[in-house]
């Protein structure tokens, strides 16, 4: 309910139903300056609605936007897709987002928990909306290449997954000459060794490689990049800069007793021995110890093989680092959730697995990263039995690539959070070889961010 003059708006909140049909028959929402402005008709009804934003300031995104890391137009393609516009809403999408059938298929969707909608019954369901716009989209050829003039400088981009192909996108666009190299012997990175087939479809994700390769950017594959300052001037290799973005690909250790001998397996390289077609034993009962979505993931995977597949995690289903869809979906498949449970010994008959002894737990205070942490119940030891572990309790990136740059403690590089230059001149970094294991969308971001500040420091 909104009484007053277009500038001085007021509204009641006890009658306000958040329909922001106001907001959209306002005129003064045609004058984008206007728009921006704390006091205007937008600024007033989301102030204080937006998780992060100041009370004081203005909020020139509705929630499910400001949610968005990209800050995606949620409502604009929406709109477009409800009036049967698809043509436009998948250009819309574009405008920001560089992987958008990809976000379609495995984002964690953060604008649609941010959603008004959810209040009353349920949130629109923006990803599956983008997915519906990509698969729309697929049935079409893709873009041909075009012919380009590129500037004189050059930017190499180190690897292939979501920040590395966002950075590529946009400075391609700007119209830098753009090399990818990728140690892989295939391009995209996690998304295409770390996501199986079942969540993220191939020709899904080949197409949206091959559009970013139409923009003029060449990927040469199998190529490993080691980073040695002072030996090779970025000069003498042919490029002005370079965005690394190895992203995090080894996997954490469990630390418990016996786990150096044969017989465990781990989320990661287990997932990329999959993706990449190579033969994979597993025992006929699988235990994966992990609540993420790459446990879920290699837990999936794993009863595609025909094993019994059983997933150990230390907190509650609500505390599970997954997508809440993914979990659903690996029950429905088959596979046992024990929760509240940690592993404590590796059991093993002769030199072969045997199963896990596991302690129940329950939830104290808040750790340090805001989930309640998990404290052992004495005297609560019970056995899970298996003829194959697979750990995936977290991942890190591989610091034999990263000479020369400053670290932090966990193995991350450390970068200027606002352009994502590192402590080289002319290197940049960004996606998980900064923050550790994270969502695609947060990779995209970081991808963008990055060249926007490598467009800054060759200007």
């Amino acid at each position: 309910m909104v009484e007053g003059r277009t500038h001085k708006p007021v509204i009641r909140k006890e009658r306000c139903q958040q329909c922001e049909v106001c907001l959209r028959g306002c005129p003064a929402e045609l004058i984008p300056e206007f728009r921006q402005e704390a006091g205007s008709l937008r600024g007033t009804l989301y102030q204080g609605k937006i998780s992060g934003s100041s009370a004081n300031g203005p909020a020139v995104f509705p929630p499910c936007q400001e949610a968005c890391p990209i800050h995606q137009d949620t409502r604009g393609y929406a709109t477009l897709i409800a009036q049967g516009n698809f043509s436009e809403a998948r250009k819309r999408i574009r405008e920001t987002n560089p992987l958008p059938a990809i976000c379609g298929f495995v984002c964690h969707h953060p604008c649609e928990e941010a959603c008004f909608r959810g209040g009353v019954d349920s949130p629109v369901p923006l990803r599956l909306l983008k997915r519906f716009i990509a698969e729309h989209e697929s049935a079409e050829a893709p873009p041909k290449a075009r012919p380009r003039r590129f500037k004189q400088a050059g930017i190499l981009v180190v690897g292939s997954g979501p920040a590395g192909l966002a950075a590529a996108h946009d400075l391609s666009l700007q119209g830098y000459r753009v090399t990818i190299w990728e140690a892989l012997p295939v391009a995209g990175g996690m998304l295409i060794v770390g996501i199986p087939e079942f969540r993220l479809p191939r020709g899904i994700l080949h197409k949206e490689i091959q559009r970013i390769q139409n923009l003029g950017v060449k990927m040469e594959m199998n190529h490993r990049f080691r980073l040695e300052p002072g030996k090779k001037p970025l000069s003498k290799l042919g490029f002005d800069a370079v965005f690394i973005a190895t992203g995090a690909h080894l996997s954490m250790k469990l630390n418990l007793p016996g786990e150096e001998r044969n017989g465990i397996l781990y989320g990661v390289e287990f997932l990329r021995e999959v993706n990449l077609g190579k033969r994979v034993e597993l025992g006929k009962r699988v235990s994966v110890i992990g609540g993420g979505n790459v446990a879920l993931d290699a837990a999936r995977a794993a009863l595609r093989f025909g094993s019994e597949v059983e997933v150990c995690y230390r907190r509650s289903r609500e505390e599970m680092p997954a997508i809440p869809e993914e979990v659903d979906e690996a029950l429905r498949e088959g596979a046992k959730l024990h929760l509240l449970s940690g592993p404590v010994r590796i059991l093993r008959k002769g030199s072969r697995i045997a199963g896990l002894e596991c302690v129940r737990m329950k939830l104290g205070e808040a750790d340090e990263s805001g989930r309640k942490r998990p404290i052992p119940i004495q005297g609560s030891t019970f056995r899970v039995a298996a003829d194959t572990l697979i750990a995936a309790i977290g991942q890190r990136p591989d610091r034999r690539a990263l000479n020369g740059l400053d670290l932090n403690p966990d193995g991350t590089v450390r970068v200027d959070p606002q352009t994502g230059a590192t402590s080289v001149k002319g290197i940049f970094a960004g996606g998980d070889v900064v923050t550790g294991p994270g969502w695609a969308i947060d990779a995209i971001q970081a991808g963008k961010r990055a060249a926007e500040g490598i467009r800054r420091y060759l200007s």
